[in-house]
């Protein structure tokens, strides 16, 4: 089933109606679409470069948008359809409750490192919501996150073109994390310089 839905995913990246659809994946994705808006953003940002920034800021304020309504999930429907979000993605029970517990110690710190990864965005989301999780931190961390995520991905694209597409599969997870670490250690490197 996500093989067919995966194909689909792309073929709306050379549709006429691909910025609509980047911006409707991206939205979902924050919430409960199983797929990552990456699959459209890439080779949309490689078949028009000039559109680069424009296509990573539509992901941005639409994976933010969408986070909000996965907050809302988590906060008002978290026994119902948010704990069924939680459960589709593998994260029932004792795994749930290991992920409530590292983001009630580590907070911002969570949405930053999970919201750079291939890790699904979503799940941050409802947690926020279900741990009522201070709406304004959450929308700000929610924003340097995904819009560094999305700016980056476009980037490449835009500059290296379709044929780095195999190699960003492969190794996005890795060079996301990378990147997650290096902000993590500049912010922890800021803040005890002062």
């Amino acid at each position: 089933m996500l093989t067919n839905l995966k194909s689909r995913t792309l073929a709306l990246a050379r549709s006429a109606n691909a910025e609509r659809a980047l911006f409707a994946i991206s939205f979902a994705e924050s919430s409960f679409f199983p797929l990552p808006p990456d699959l459209l953003l890439g080779p949309m940002a490689a078949a028009e470069p000039s559109k680069w920034l424009r296509y990573a800021l539509t992901c941005t304020v639409a994976s933010v948008l969408g986070g909000l309504l996965g907050y809302a999930i988590g906060m008002f429907l978290m026994d119902s359809l948010g704990g069924a979000i939680l459960n589709f993605f593998g994260y029932a029970g004792e795994r749930r409750a290991e992920l409530e517990a590292l983001y009630a110690e580590w907070g911002a710190w969570v949405i930053f490192i999970k919201g750079l990864t291939p890790i699904p965005f979503k799940l941050v989301t409802i947690v926020s919501g279900a741990l009522a999780y201070p709406l304004h931190w959450f929308v700000l961390a929610s924003i340097v996150t995904r819009g560094g995520r999305f700016l980056l991905v476009a980037w490449i694209f835009q500059r290296f073109g379709p044929a780095i597409a195999p190699m960003i599969e492969k190794r996005l997870g890795i060079v996301l994390l990378v990147v997650a670490l290096v902000i993590v250690a500049a912010i922890l490197a800021l803040r005890f310089a002062h």
